[in-house]
């Protein structure tokens, strides 16, 4: 068999001879075998390979000019846009493109050895325009090599599936090696290891944005002892768990919030501080020391941090839904200073006459790689209606108004936030109170001139559409004024009105017949 496969490949020039090796089981199998210098040469395409690390690769990125024409032999997708090919038609103008490539077919299992796919082409209505062979391995450790022939046209981009980002084998830690378990890869424990010092006991600590993970390999905690592994916050509801992907981890998990599993939040001029304590048992019965492990996550304050930290901050939120591009949260608060770091908080602001007032739109959720924050038009009313008819424009078609020198745009088009500030005012005649009202959209810098030009307070872009999503906030009250005087003594009049009636109560129950 083997001297037929030479034979093979000597008439036709054909360099495989994976097929015939996997039927007989020979050495060698799924390598790539070549004759040089009248020498047969094999080499492992999982051990020699071009890493391709672009993120822009992601079948979630734009538009843009790519063409991989160029690419051909063994590589490798790595990186945060994705670790292997997608396996579904791809949307047109993705992944640095015009027409994105995708794998017609599935990736093969482990032990599969070289197989070959088609790669097509979106375009034109058509998920698989123009195609060509694609040959793939699945490697030890989890991950993909592919071997390219470049592209049928220009511009074609091969994509990357961003919900695959990381091989299963990545995370193991320097106790466990990968290994082939009932046909899946992961980490185990390694054989040699060995540790019997608790005081090494160091978790991995992971602060998100969004929670904070504190998590132990099980390959160390069994070596300490703990064969029944309990762990426990402050709060001991929120209790471990083992991780789906690898099971070779324990973790605990709090949201990144204080007051949430016992976190307590602490803040200084520059940082929010999370921090809690993990307990760590063996079993439900507790004998000698517990063990006790603090941590801390530490964030430096910007003007979505700042907000997740206040309590009961003056904010407004809104959803806004981009075909194709999914749900995008936006968020709307008042600050106290130009850092954006200090937000209002209670159910008004009160400023004086002379002081600022800083305002802060952000996007807080959504993939935001091909988009801006753009704020078309921001205007001040004395009333929560936003159509009345008296108003104060501070933005007007994306651009400042001129006539107030005191207003600033130091942020709108350019990012996920947009920022303006102005001295506090209140309006002419019998009105106290202020509200804002922002007309903002999600502006595609693919395909749009995003960023303002403004000169003399006109855009030189077109003005937009009435299309925009508007954010309401308010109100703000000048120190001093009516309102608050107002307010006051109405507080005043029903305390006394309170402490008149529990008189009353307390005079009727000591005398209930006089």
């Amino acid at each position: 068999m083997e001297h037929s496969c030479y034979l093979f490949l000597l008439l036709l020039g054909f360099k495989w001879c994976a097929f015939a090796q996997q039927v007989t089981g020979m050495p060698g199998f799924a390598e790539e075998c070549m004759w040089r210098n009248g020498s047969r040469v094999c080499s492992d395409p999982c051990s020699s390979y071009t890493v391709l690390d672009q993120p822009w690769r992601s079948t979630s990125y734009g538009k843009g000019t790519n063409c991989d024409s160029d690419k051909r032999g063994w590589y490798r997708f790595v990186g945060l846009g994705g670790e292997r090919m997608p396996e579904s038609c791809v949307p047109i103008y993705r992944c640095n493109t015009d027409a994105p490539m995708w794998l017609n077919g599935s990736h093969p299992i482990q032990n599969a050895g070289i197989v070959t796919r088609v790669a097509c082409a979106h375009w034109n209505e058509n998920c698989c325009l123009w195609s060509t062979t694609v040959q793939v391995k699945a490697c030890v450790g989890g991950y993909y090599v592919y071997k390219l022939e470049g592209t049928p046209v220009c511009s074609l981009t091969y994509c990357t599936d961003p919900n695959y980002t990381e091989s299963p084998c990545a995370q193991c830690g320097v106790d466990e090696e990968c290994q082939l378990v009932n046909g899946v890869w992961g980490c185990s424990c390694s054989q040699g290891f060995n540790n019997s010092d608790i005081s090494s006991l160091e978790p991995q600590l992971e602060c998100g944005a969004n929670e904070i993970k504190v998590s132990l390999q099980k390959c160390i905690l069994n070596q300490l002892g703990f064969q029944d592994v309990v762990m426990y916050l402050k709060d001991d509801r929120c209790a471990g768990f083992e991780e789906q992907k690898n099971a070779t981890v324990v973790s605990v998990v709090t949201p990144t919030q204080g007051g949430w599993c016992g976190t307590q939040l602490t803040k200084n001029g520059t940082h929010a501080i999370y921090s809690n304590t993990l307990y760590l048992g063996n079993g439900t019965v507790i004998r000698g020391d517990e063990v006790k492990i603090n941590f801390q996550c530490s964030y430096p304050l910007d003007m979505e941090i700042s907000l997740a930290t206040a309590i009961q901050p003056i904010v407004s939120s809104i959803n806004i839904s981009v075909g194709g591009s999914g749900l995008f949260t936006v968020k709307m608060a008042l600050y106290r200073d130009s850092n954006y770091t200090s937000p209002y908080e209670g159910s008004m602001a009160v400023l004086s006459t002379e002081a600022n007032l800083y305002v802060g739109v952000m996007v807080t959720s959504g993939d935001m790689s091909r988009f801006v924050l753009l704020l078309d038009s921001c205007y001040a009313t004395p009333t929560k209606n936003a159509t009345g008819s008296l108003k104060y424009f501070i933005i007007q078609n994306s651009c400042p108004n001129t006539r107030d020198s005191t207003i600033l745009v130091p942020e709108n088009g350019v990012a996920s936030e947009a920022k303006f500030s102005l001295q506090v005012f209140r309006f002419v005649g019998n009105h106290n109170l202020v509200y804002l009202h922002c007309q903002c959209r999600l502006c595609d810098i693919h395909t749009e001139q995003c960023r303002p030009h403004c000169s003399g307070g006109e855009s030189r872009r077109a003005a937009a559409a009435e299309t925009g999503y508007v954010l309401r906030l308010g109100p703000v009250v000048q120190r001093g004024s009516e309102y608050l005087a107002g307010a006051a003594s109405s507080h005043a009049s029903l305390g006394a009105w309170m402490i008149a009636l529990a008189s009353a109560v307390l005079v009727f129950f000591l005398h209930p017949f006089a």
